[in-house]
């Protein structure tokens, strides 16, 4: 019992993490949202994006954490990295609220199979370079920061902030589709997620010069 106080921080902080890195106008999304509105192979297409994710983040955690232990000079420059990558994001998703952007899905086409619609996932997820930036780099610095026993609930907090983007994105396409379609959306969550990512640069800050 006395644990659970200091698991939820852990958990909502790499569930934040999480949702700040992939509620964004991006191919994998849309790609999700086209799924969604055609209602074609949707809980496979969900559960792959969710499995990659967690895959990734956690061998993030369990590498960096490894690395962490053997160079407290290594520590601090992935600090120090970590906390200007999030300033950065932070700063460009606060321009972003500045543009008119939507998310839109195009609906066209042939039917997918199965293979065909796992395929295209597959290639949306694992061919995009940040996403390895922002899982094994970015969530698997942050993660292994968190004391031995709080590492995992951190992936676990990720995985629920994945889990809830890609079946809401998915199973409730028809819903969200019109709210996508709207540019002001996508301002107003573009600034929430700027001001997260900048609040979380601001406390990753300190350990790149006190260390862990």
């Amino acid at each position: 019992m006395s644990t659970c106080p200091a698991v939820i921080p852990v958990v909502v902080q790499g569930m934040t993490l999480s949702l700040g890195l992939i509620v964004a106008i991006g191919a994998q999304n849309a790609f999700v949202l086209r799924q969604g509105l055609r209602r074609e192979h949707v809980g496979p297409v969900v559960l792959f994006c969710i499995l990659a994710d967690v895959t990734l983040i956690a061998a993030g955690v369990a590498g960096m954490s490894q690395a962490l232990r053997q160079s407290a000079v290594l520590a601090r420059a992935l600090a120090l990295a970590g906390a200007a990558f999030l300033a950065v994001y932070g700063w460009r998703a606060l321009r972003r609220a500045r543009r008119v952007e939507v998310l839109q899905a195009t609906t066209g086409g042939a039917r997918l199979t199965p293979l065909a619609a796992l395929g295209q996932t597959a290639a949306f997820t694992l061919l995009n370079p940040h996403v390895y930036l922002d899982t094994v780099l970015l969530m698997g610095n942050l993660g292994a920061r968190q004391p031995d026993s709080m590492r995992w609930w951190f992936v676990a907090g990720a995985g629920t902030g994945s889990t809830l983007w890609f079946v809401l994105l998915g199973f409730g396409a028809r819903w969200l589709a019109p709210w996508f379609a709207r540019p002001r959306a996508w301002q107003v969550l573009d600034m929430l997620t700027g001001l997260t990512m900048c609040v979380l640069s601001a406390l990753l800050l300190p350990r790149a010069f006190h260390g862990i």
